[in-house]
């Protein structure tokens, strides 16, 4: 049930693919205005309401923590109409952060294939073979 060009927060969350708990959790975290209730006391939200949680999802699955998603709304809603509303830089920034765990994952993927081709099925024993290609440290060392 609509009410006017309201929304109910299962319509909301439905269409929006989330769930209404993470609709109450982004009200606190405040990401999401608290909306309207009815005189029964539901929430109602405007209809934007689902296309930002759509934006705040894709900005999750880009990398971007919720505390970094709160940064970027606000800098938008500062600087709405201007070419660079922080998007931008904060992207950049966040593909410097992707492209490094990348690399680092590629690091950890060819020493577990190193580990799997030399027979490693032991980390102890592994580790006190010479030829061992897990990373382990010298505790004495440094």
């Amino acid at each position: 049930m609509t009410t006017g060009d309201r929304l109910r927060s299962g319509q909301v969350a439905a269409a929006a693919g989330v769930n209404q708990q993470t609709l109450r959790y982004y009200e606190r975290r405040g990401l999401l205005n608290e909306p309207d209730r009815t005189p029964g006391g539901h929430r109602l939200y405007p209809a934007e309401a689902v296309t930002l949680l759509r934006v705040i999802k894709t900005a999750q699955r880009l990398g971007f923590t919720l505390d970094e998603v709160a940064e970027l709304l606000e800098a938008g809603t500062h600087r709405h109409g201007h070419p660079d509303t922080g998007l931008r830089e904060r992207a950049r920034t966040k593909l410097t952060e992707v492209e490094a765990r990348i690399t680092d994952l590629h690091l950890i993927a060819d020493t577990l294939r190193r580990a799997l081709a030399a027979g490693c099925d032991d980390l102890i024993a592994c580790a006190a073979e010479e030829d061992c290609p897990l990373p382990f440290t010298d505790p004495t060392a440094g």
